[in-house]
């Protein structure tokens, strides 16, 4: 395993295209969805739950996306780059139950399953896997949401993709800690 320091600040997402065989077996899913659950969740209500798509599913809901967002005038060039993030080994649907609560704020289970996909990311990376996170038409598309089997107040916090890759993308500029970060002093 991975120091985490150093993890967490090297860390980059990698493409989901780029992403391919090998992916993780079983035990090294179970490590990952397992390290995802392990974030903050206020009342204990666990809001979110977990898609997997992996082997011949992955082929099957690419052009199941497909179809429908062909159908709903997306771009074809869009449509089938949007098809090669689906052969990456492993995909994670990060869904959200975020909903109205007595005690505990909306906006706090949307952040709890925003701390799922971050661990779920970090936990591949700290296995050797590289991973991206990203949302696209699947997030804010209703049909797609209905093809997944989200019921009507669930959305997608993120789609991680998973798996190998021999390229290592450039690093992006990082903010200045001066531009993004105060002192109060009251």
């Amino acid at each position: 395993m991975t120091d985490t320091k150093d993890l967490l600040l090297s860390r980059r997402s990698v493409p989901a295209f780029m992403l391919h065989e090998p992916g993780p077996d079983a035990t090294q899913i179970e490590t990952l969805l397992t390290a995802a659950s392990r974030v903050p969740d206020h009342g204990k209500l666990t809001p979110w739950r977990f898609i997997l798509v992996e082997g011949a599913a992955r082929a099957k809901l690419a052009e199941a996306f497909a179809r429908l967002h062909l159908a709903e005038g997306a771009d074809p060039k869009k449509v089938e780059e949007d098809k090669k993030k689906l052969d990456a080994p492993l995909t994670v649907i990060v869904v959200s139950r975020a909903g109205p609560h007595v005690t505990i704020p909306e906006w706090e289970q949307v952040l709890s399953a925003g701390a799922v996909c971050m661990n779920l990311i970090v936990a591949a990376h700290a296995l050797g896997f590289k991973a991206n996170w990203l949302t696209g038409r699947p997030a804010y598309d209703r049909a797609s949401m209905d093809l997944l089997g989200l019921a009507h107040e669930e959305r997608i916090a993120g789609l991680i993709y998973i798996g190998s890759s021999d390229q290592v993308p450039p690093d992006r500029p990082r903010p200045p800690l001066d531009e993004i970060a105060v002192r109060w002093q009251g």
